[in-house]
């Protein structure tokens, strides 16, 4: 896993977080989102164990990036942030079937990852959705899903590009009243169960 460096990193851009309209799952008209992609988007499970499940247990975490830096503004806002603040940023992807299926882009704030919790500042290829739901303490914010338009700029450094639009969903976990937020983006190569991406 990259060791987690000091240093801030400044986008020279708006974060996709930024650009991305993000709705509350009140704010879903018929025929918006695909009945596929409601049912991935909106579930409220562990998604590291549906996506185990659809894998058949070929599902590996392979960590992009982990280290101190500025959440996006729209970060910063989901989690009530001062600007300037450093959070610890965690990127990876969930690979299944040896496919990169999910984006998943994590916001630890440093008054978070204290105490017991600086557990998840070692996370190293182990998915942080298994520590979460079986964490007794866990308590979730409401889900907001978005639908990524593709860009010139991609999500995570080492990742190409958009081509196609991607759906993505995040919310805000809290772990003994200590807040942190996930983002998921499902990439144009998730087939769970084999599969393709339904559009009705």
């Amino acid at each position: 896993m990259p060791k987690m460096h000091n240093s801030i990193h400044f986008t020279p851009r708006a974060h996709f977080s930024d650009r991305t309209q993000w709705r509350d799952l009140g704010m879903v008209a018929p025929n918006i989102v695909p009945s596929f992609w409601r049912d991935w988007l909106f579930d409220t499970g562990s998604l590291t164990r549906r996506l185990l499940d659809a894998s058949r247990g070929q599902l590996q975490v392979e960590v992009l990036s982990q280290k101190l830096q500025l959440p996006s503004l729209s970060e910063r806002q989901a989690l009530s942030l001062p600007a300037n603040r450093l959070a610890l940023v965690r990127e990876v992807l969930l690979i299944g079937c040896g496919e990169p299926w999910v984006f998943a882009r994590s916001i630890l704030p440093l008054t978070t990852v204290t105490g017991r919790l600086r557990r998840l500042r070692h996370l190293d290829n182990r998915p942080l959705g298994a520590l979460l739901f079986n964490d007794p303490t866990m308590t979730r914010e409401p889900l907001q899903w978005a639908c990524i338009e593709p860009g010139d700029e991609p999500l995570a450094v080492p990742l190409a590009p958009l081509q196609v639009q991607a759906w993505g969903r995040r919310s805000v976990f809290k772990l003994s009243a200590k807040p942190l937020l996930v983002c998921e983006i499902y990439l144009p190569s998730f087939k769970p169960y084999g599969q393709p991406q339904h559009s009705t």
